[in-house]
Protein backbone atom coordinates (compact mmCIF):
# COMPACT_ATOMS: atom_id res chain seq x y z
CA UNK A 1 0.00 0.00 0.00
CA UNK A 2 1.95 3.41 -0.89
CA UNK A 3 1.68 5.84 2.05
CA UNK A 4 1.53 9.96 1.56
CA UNK A 5 4.83 9.88 2.53
CA UNK A 6 6.00 7.77 -0.37
CA UNK A 7 4.60 10.37 -3.10
CA UNK A 8 6.24 13.64 -4.14
CA UNK A 9 4.23 16.88 -3.72
CA UNK A 10 3.13 16.63 -7.77
CA UNK A 11 1.97 13.15 -7.43
CA UNK A 12 0.22 14.43 -4.10
CA UNK A 13 -1.22 17.34 -5.54
CA UNK A 14 -2.08 15.24 -8.37
CA UNK A 15 -4.35 12.52 -6.25
CA UNK A 16 -6.06 15.04 -4.09
CA UNK A 17 -7.01 17.14 -7.59
CA UNK A 18 -8.34 13.64 -8.25
CA UNK A 19 -10.60 12.61 -5.10
CA UNK A 20 -11.86 16.17 -5.57
CA UNK A 21 -12.58 15.81 -8.81
CA UNK A 22 -14.59 12.40 -8.19
CA UNK A 23 -16.54 14.45 -5.27
CA UNK A 24 -14.87 14.05 -2.29
CA UNK A 25 -15.02 16.89 0.07
CA UNK A 26 -13.92 15.65 3.44
CA UNK A 27 -10.98 12.40 3.71
CA UNK A 28 -11.14 12.48 7.63
CA UNK A 29 -12.05 13.70 10.72
CA UNK A 30 -10.23 15.56 13.12
CA UNK A 31 -10.88 12.65 15.55
CA UNK A 32 -11.55 8.88 15.35
CA UNK A 33 -15.00 8.07 15.70
CA UNK A 34 -16.12 4.76 17.34
CA UNK A 35 -19.23 3.58 15.20
CA UNK A 36 -19.78 0.73 17.16
CA UNK A 37 -19.47 2.91 20.33
CA UNK A 38 -22.30 5.00 18.85
CA UNK A 39 -24.36 2.30 17.82
CA UNK A 40 -24.00 1.15 21.32
CA UNK A 41 -25.22 4.33 22.84
CA UNK A 42 -28.34 4.60 20.29
CA UNK A 43 -29.19 0.89 21.34
CA UNK A 44 -29.03 2.23 25.13
CA UNK A 45 -30.99 5.29 24.51
CA UNK A 46 -33.78 3.41 23.20
CA UNK A 47 -33.95 0.57 25.78
CA UNK A 48 -33.71 3.66 28.00
CA UNK A 49 -36.93 5.60 26.55
CA UNK A 50 -38.99 1.95 26.74
CA UNK A 51 -41.02 1.17 29.45
CA UNK A 52 -38.54 -0.60 32.29
CA UNK A 53 -40.55 -3.07 32.54
CA UNK A 54 -43.58 -4.93 30.44
CA UNK A 55 -46.58 -5.47 33.30
CA UNK A 56 -46.55 -9.23 34.01
CA UNK A 57 -50.13 -10.69 34.11
CA UNK A 58 -51.64 -11.15 37.35
CA UNK A 59 -51.52 -14.75 39.11
CA UNK A 60 -55.48 -15.71 39.48
CA UNK A 61 -55.78 -16.86 43.18
CA UNK A 62 -57.30 -20.49 43.65
CA UNK A 63 -60.97 -19.78 44.67
CA UNK A 64 -62.43 -21.94 47.66
CA UNK A 65 -63.73 -24.89 46.78
CA UNK A 66 -67.15 -23.50 47.73
CA UNK A 67 -67.00 -20.80 45.42
CA UNK A 68 -67.06 -21.13 41.76
CA UNK A 69 -64.57 -19.77 39.42
CA UNK A 70 -65.57 -16.40 37.48
CA UNK A 71 -66.17 -16.82 34.17
CA UNK A 72 -62.90 -16.20 31.68
CA UNK A 73 -65.60 -13.69 30.06
CA UNK A 74 -66.10 -11.61 33.36
CA UNK A 75 -62.45 -11.21 34.58
CA UNK A 76 -60.62 -7.98 34.03
CA UNK A 77 -57.20 -8.00 32.44
CA UNK A 78 -54.86 -5.51 33.60
CA UNK A 79 -54.22 -2.19 31.66
CA UNK A 80 -50.80 -2.45 29.57
CA UNK A 81 -48.94 0.75 29.29
CA UNK A 82 -48.48 2.08 26.21
CA UNK A 83 -44.82 1.18 24.20
CA UNK A 84 -43.10 4.04 23.26
CA UNK A 85 -42.60 3.32 19.46
CA UNK A 86 -39.96 5.36 16.88
CA UNK A 87 -42.03 8.42 15.33
CA UNK A 88 -43.03 6.92 11.90
CA UNK A 89 -40.99 7.88 8.66
CA UNK A 90 -42.58 10.48 6.57
CA UNK A 91 -42.70 9.99 2.74
CA UNK A 92 -40.31 12.16 1.14
CA UNK A 93 -43.15 14.18 -0.98
CA UNK A 94 -45.01 14.90 2.65
CA UNK A 95 -42.05 15.81 4.05
CA UNK A 96 -40.83 18.50 1.45
CA UNK A 97 -44.62 20.11 1.52
CA UNK A 98 -44.47 19.97 5.06
CA UNK A 99 -41.23 21.68 5.25
CA UNK A 100 -42.47 24.12 2.94
CA UNK A 101 -44.88 25.26 4.84
CA UNK A 102 -42.93 25.52 8.21
CA UNK A 103 -40.70 27.82 6.24
CA UNK A 104 -43.04 30.13 4.59
CA UNK A 105 -45.16 30.29 7.89
CA UNK A 106 -42.17 31.92 9.32
CA UNK A 107 -41.88 35.73 9.32
CA UNK A 108 -38.53 36.66 10.66
CA UNK A 109 -35.18 34.21 11.64
CA UNK A 110 -36.47 33.63 15.30
CA UNK A 111 -39.50 32.46 13.91
CA UNK A 112 -37.89 30.07 11.30
CA UNK A 113 -35.58 28.53 14.04
CA UNK A 114 -38.50 28.00 15.87
CA UNK A 115 -39.83 25.96 12.96
CA UNK A 116 -37.36 24.25 11.98
CA UNK A 117 -36.18 22.90 15.51
CA UNK A 118 -39.83 21.52 16.02
CA UNK A 119 -39.62 20.22 12.57
CA UNK A 120 -39.41 16.19 12.06
CA UNK A 121 -39.31 15.54 8.64
CA UNK A 122 -35.84 14.95 7.85
CA UNK A 123 -34.22 11.53 9.17
CA UNK A 124 -31.22 13.42 9.87
CA UNK A 125 -32.75 15.18 12.45
CA UNK A 126 -33.60 11.86 14.38
CA UNK A 127 -29.23 11.30 14.77
CA UNK A 128 -27.90 14.19 16.13
CA UNK A 129 -27.70 15.83 19.11
CA UNK A 130 -28.11 19.88 17.79
CA UNK A 131 -29.78 21.28 14.93
CA UNK A 132 -27.44 24.07 13.43
CA UNK A 133 -29.13 27.58 12.44
CA UNK A 134 -27.82 30.70 11.37
CA UNK A 135 -25.73 33.38 13.55
CA UNK A 136 -24.28 36.48 13.35
CA UNK A 137 -25.76 39.71 11.91
CA UNK A 138 -28.55 39.55 9.81
CA UNK A 139 -28.64 43.33 8.95
CA UNK A 140 -24.91 43.14 7.08
CA UNK A 141 -25.82 42.51 4.14
CA UNK A 142 -22.99 39.82 3.60
CA UNK A 143 -23.74 36.04 3.77
CA UNK A 144 -21.22 33.07 4.31
CA UNK A 145 -23.05 29.43 3.43
CA UNK A 146 -21.17 26.01 3.91
CA UNK A 147 -22.74 22.35 3.56
CA UNK A 148 -23.84 20.86 6.42
CA UNK A 149 -22.53 20.25 10.12
CA UNK A 150 -19.37 19.12 11.09
CA UNK A 151 -18.67 17.40 14.50
CA UNK A 152 -17.57 19.91 15.85
CA UNK A 153 -20.33 21.98 14.64
CA UNK A 154 -22.80 19.47 16.40
CA UNK A 155 -21.02 19.60 19.71
CA UNK A 156 -20.64 22.86 20.17
CA UNK A 157 -24.41 23.53 18.08
CA UNK A 158 -23.31 26.38 16.02
CA UNK A 159 -21.49 26.59 12.29
CA UNK A 160 -18.06 26.31 11.57
CA UNK A 161 -16.85 25.50 14.92
CA UNK A 162 -13.13 23.45 15.44
CA UNK A 163 -9.91 23.67 13.20
CA UNK A 164 -11.89 24.45 9.85
CA UNK A 165 -14.16 27.18 12.02
CA UNK A 166 -10.53 28.61 13.38
CA UNK A 167 -9.11 29.11 10.03
CA UNK A 168 -12.65 30.51 8.67
CA UNK A 169 -12.19 33.23 11.11
CA UNK A 170 -8.54 33.94 9.34
CA UNK A 171 -9.97 33.85 5.93
CA UNK A 172 -12.31 36.36 7.01
CA UNK A 173 -10.19 38.64 9.08
CA UNK A 174 -7.73 38.54 5.98
CA UNK A 175 -10.15 40.54 3.88
CA UNK A 176 -11.57 42.53 7.09
CA UNK A 177 -14.55 40.83 8.59
CA UNK A 178 -16.09 39.13 11.48
CA UNK A 179 -17.69 36.27 12.21
CA UNK A 180 -20.28 38.18 14.50
CA UNK A 181 -20.93 41.23 11.63
CA UNK A 182 -21.82 38.78 8.81
CA UNK A 183 -24.70 35.83 9.13
CA UNK A 184 -23.10 32.37 8.55
CA UNK A 185 -25.24 29.24 7.97
CA UNK A 186 -25.28 26.09 6.39
CA UNK A 187 -27.82 24.23 3.71
CA UNK A 188 -27.94 21.26 6.07
CA UNK A 189 -28.86 21.74 9.48
CA UNK A 190 -28.21 18.37 10.74
CA UNK A 191 -25.13 16.52 10.33
CA UNK A 192 -25.49 13.38 8.12
CA UNK A 193 -23.61 10.43 10.09
CA UNK A 194 -20.36 9.72 9.35
CA UNK A 195 -20.13 13.09 7.40
CA UNK A 196 -21.74 11.47 4.39
CA UNK A 197 -23.15 13.39 1.66
CA UNK A 198 -26.85 14.36 2.20
CA UNK A 199 -29.17 12.26 -0.12
CA UNK A 200 -31.52 13.77 -2.58
CA UNK A 201 -34.33 13.56 -0.79
CA UNK A 202 -32.44 15.40 2.37
CA UNK A 203 -31.40 18.26 0.20
CA UNK A 204 -35.04 18.48 -0.97
CA UNK A 205 -36.51 18.45 2.11
CA UNK A 206 -33.89 21.28 4.00
CA UNK A 207 -34.17 23.15 0.80
CA UNK A 208 -36.85 25.49 1.93
CA UNK A 209 -35.23 26.50 5.05
CA UNK A 210 -31.89 28.03 3.75
CA UNK A 211 -34.29 29.42 1.32
CA UNK A 212 -36.05 30.62 3.56
CA UNK A 213 -33.13 31.95 5.43
CA UNK A 214 -31.75 34.14 2.33
CA UNK A 215 -35.26 35.44 1.52
CA UNK A 216 -35.55 36.52 5.69
CA UNK A 217 -32.00 38.10 5.44
CA UNK A 218 -32.19 39.91 1.92
CA UNK A 219 -28.34 39.81 1.65
CA UNK A 220 -26.94 41.47 -1.14
CA UNK A 221 -23.70 39.39 -1.57
CA UNK A 222 -23.06 35.89 -0.79
CA UNK A 223 -19.97 33.76 -0.50
CA UNK A 224 -20.64 29.88 -0.85
CA UNK A 225 -18.46 27.45 0.43
CA UNK A 226 -17.65 23.46 -0.71
CA UNK A 227 -18.48 21.61 -3.72
CA UNK A 228 -22.27 20.46 -2.15
CA UNK A 229 -23.07 24.60 -1.41
CA UNK A 230 -22.09 25.97 -5.07
CA UNK A 231 -23.64 22.33 -7.02
CA UNK A 232 -26.95 23.06 -4.71
CA UNK A 233 -27.25 27.11 -5.73
CA UNK A 234 -25.48 26.65 -9.52
CA UNK A 235 -27.34 23.91 -10.23
CA UNK A 236 -24.29 23.02 -11.79
CA UNK A 237 -22.52 19.20 -11.85
CA UNK A 238 -18.89 20.71 -11.74
CA UNK A 239 -16.05 19.96 -9.09
CA UNK A 240 -15.84 23.10 -6.40
CA UNK A 241 -12.57 23.81 -8.90
CA UNK A 242 -14.61 24.20 -11.71
CA UNK A 243 -17.26 26.08 -10.14
CA UNK A 244 -15.34 28.80 -7.67
CA UNK A 245 -14.02 32.36 -8.47
CA UNK A 246 -16.73 33.32 -10.72
CA UNK A 247 -19.75 35.81 -9.81
CA UNK A 248 -23.10 34.57 -10.65
CA UNK A 249 -26.32 35.34 -9.51
CA UNK A 250 -28.89 32.81 -7.64
CA UNK A 251 -32.62 34.07 -7.70
CA UNK A 252 -34.08 32.71 -3.82
CA UNK A 253 -37.98 34.26 -3.53
CA UNK A 254 -38.00 37.46 -5.55
CA UNK A 255 -34.81 38.22 -4.94
CA UNK A 256 -31.84 38.03 -7.17
CA UNK A 257 -28.25 37.99 -5.46
CA UNK A 258 -25.07 37.43 -6.50
CA UNK A 259 -22.99 34.71 -4.70
CA UNK A 260 -19.12 33.53 -5.95
CA UNK A 261 -17.85 30.01 -4.41
CA UNK A 262 -14.71 29.16 -3.66
CA UNK A 263 -13.31 25.88 -1.19
CA UNK A 264 -14.32 25.52 2.07
CA UNK A 265 -11.51 25.01 5.54
CA UNK A 266 -11.36 21.72 5.48
CA UNK A 267 -10.52 21.35 1.61
CA UNK A 268 -7.48 23.68 2.68
CA UNK A 269 -6.67 21.55 5.78
CA UNK A 270 -6.68 18.66 3.79
CA UNK A 271 -4.73 20.42 1.15
CA UNK A 272 -3.05 23.99 2.00
CA UNK A 273 -1.64 24.03 -1.78
CA UNK A 274 -5.02 25.32 -2.64
CA UNK A 275 -5.25 28.11 -0.26
CA UNK A 276 -3.88 30.42 -3.12
CA UNK A 277 -7.15 29.63 -5.19
CA UNK A 278 -9.35 30.97 -2.27
CA UNK A 279 -7.46 34.31 -1.27
CA UNK A 280 -7.83 34.75 -4.88
CA UNK A 281 -11.89 34.32 -4.50
CA UNK A 282 -11.43 35.92 -1.29
CA UNK A 283 -9.99 39.38 -2.71
CA UNK A 284 -12.83 38.79 -5.34
CA UNK A 285 -15.62 38.80 -2.53
CA UNK A 286 -13.88 41.75 -1.19
CA UNK A 287 -13.85 43.88 -3.79
CA UNK A 288 -17.59 42.89 -5.10
CA UNK A 289 -18.34 44.07 -0.71
CA UNK A 290 -16.72 47.42 -1.54
CA UNK A 291 -18.43 48.33 -4.53
CA UNK A 292 -21.49 47.56 -2.58
CA UNK A 293 -20.60 49.57 0.54
CA UNK A 294 -20.90 46.93 2.73
CA UNK A 295 -16.91 47.03 3.27
CA UNK A 296 -15.32 50.36 3.72
CA UNK A 297 -11.90 49.60 5.01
Amino acid sequence: MISASDLNPAELAALLHFHAEAGVEWLLEDEAVDRFAEFEAMKAARRAAAPAAQPQPERQAQPDRGTPPRPAAAQQPAAAAPALRPQPAIPDGEAVQQARFAAESARSLAELRTALEAFNGCNLKHSVRSTIFASGDPASGIMVIGPAPSADDEREGIAFAGRQGQLLDKMLAAIGLQRSAILLTQIIPWRPPGNRMPSAAETEICRPFIERQIALAEPRAILLLGNYTARFFFGENDTIHGLRGRWKEIAVAEQVIPAIASLHPQDLLTAPINKRLAWSDLLAFQARLRDLSLLTN
